[in-house]
């Protein structure tokens, strides 16, 4: 049984995950508005890897004999003034849900949750891909923001998609 405390911070981190699932639905279709299908479709596989987390995480509270609770989240933002306003944003966005997984993981720890620990792990490690991922795309993009074709050039180069994982937690409903 997971500690109490855990529980809490992940059904709040559940509304995280899908916040920034809509966030990238979001930043896609800002991109598809402006005729840039590759960085449309990296930021709609993005949003599917968010609801994707959540869905694990919801999984793991039912595995767990919890009730996952599904919160009321707020709108995302929906203009930019740039090409380069999303991927910063996204990249901001990226270092907020680190802070949470760093403290869900410290908040296991703390309350000798060694499963719910040993859970977190995967995510700390997917962590550290979305940051390098962000990281280099806003340095892309800013370097290239008057060149659309340039940019979509470096994602479709660069972004070859995500191989499936086979340590990843269970996907509720898949």
């Amino acid at each position: 049984m997971a500690a109490p405390a855990f529980v809490e911070r992940l059904n709040e981190q559940i509304g995280h995950e899908f916040a920034a699932h809509q966030q990238y639905v979001a930043i896609a279709t800002y991109y598809d508005a402006l005729t840039m299908p590759q960085m449309a479709a990296l930021f709609y596989q993005q949003a599917q890897e968010e609801r994707d987390h959540a869905m694990m995480m919801v999984q793991y509270l039912l595995d767990a004999d919890h009730t996952p609770t599904i919160p009321a989240l707020p709108a995302p933002r929906v203009d930019f003034g740039d090409v380069i306003e999303p991927v910063a944003a996204a990249l901001e966005q990226e270092r907020r849900v680190t802070e949470q997984i760093n403290d869900l993981t410290r908040i296991a720890r703390d309350n000798n949750d060694f499963a719910s620990d040993q859970f977190m792990q995967w995510f700390i490690k997917e962590q550290v891909e979305e940051l390098s991922k962000m990281s280099d795309l806003l340095a892309v993009v800013t370097r290239s923001k008057d060149d659309y074709e340039r940019i979509e050039d470096w994602v479709a180069r660069e972004d070859q998609g995500g191989e499936s994982d086979p340590t990843a937690p269970r996907i509720a409903g898949a």
